[in-house]
């Protein structure tokens, strides 16, 4: 079994939408950013490409390609399952953190849940999405954004190809 983290932040900003593990909740500011914005869901795939050896969101969906401008954080996250398997792993579980002062977020956790296990094909029960404020303290705290942090673990299915390096020289 492998492990791995996510951390993501975006900054509120006006004419969007918020997003959150693929649930739209009404508030009057979305999140900036290339895709949809969807921070919650950014965090997760960050931690299932770390406990696979995958690097990182920024690798396989640059901001720089316009391929992903306004993506669907949904559809990446399937597109990262998609890719795990390639590699020989599959999700275990998932359990992530939103923190943010607003908009309160019990209301919609249990829909993103559902969201993320079915673009995993996990149980809902081994995935946890919960939220907490920051008591007013930092940008969080301000209301200028929504950080997330998010743990995996993901088992290996199939072998790996070892990784390419220098020959043997004996």
């Amino acid at each position: 079994m492998f492990v791995g983290i996510g951390y993501d932040v975006h900054k509120f900003t006006e004419g969007r939408k918020l997003i959150l593990g693929g649930v739209e909740i009404p508030h009057e500011k979305g999140l900036e950013a290339h895709s949809d914005g969807d921070v919650l869901l950014h965090a997760v795939m960050d931690a299932l490409l770390g406990a696979c050896g995958l690097g990182d969101i920024g690798i396989h969906f640059p901001d720089t390609d316009d391929r992903y401008r306004g993506a669907s954080s949904m559809e990446l996250l399937k597109t990262v399952r998609e890719k795990m398997e390639v590699e020989g792993y599959e999700p275990v579980n998932v359990d992530a953190v939103i923190v943010a002062q607003a908009p309160k977020m019990a209301p919609y956790s249990e829909f993103m849940k559902i969201n993320i296990a079915e673009a995993l094909a996990l149980h809902p029960a081994r995935v946890n999405v919960k939220a907490t404020t920051t008591e007013g303290l930092g940008f969080e705290g301000r209301k200028e954004g929504i950080s997330v942090q998010a743990v995996a673990s993901v088992e290996e299915i199939g072998h790996r190809p070892p990784p390419a390096g220098p020959k043997d020289r004996t």
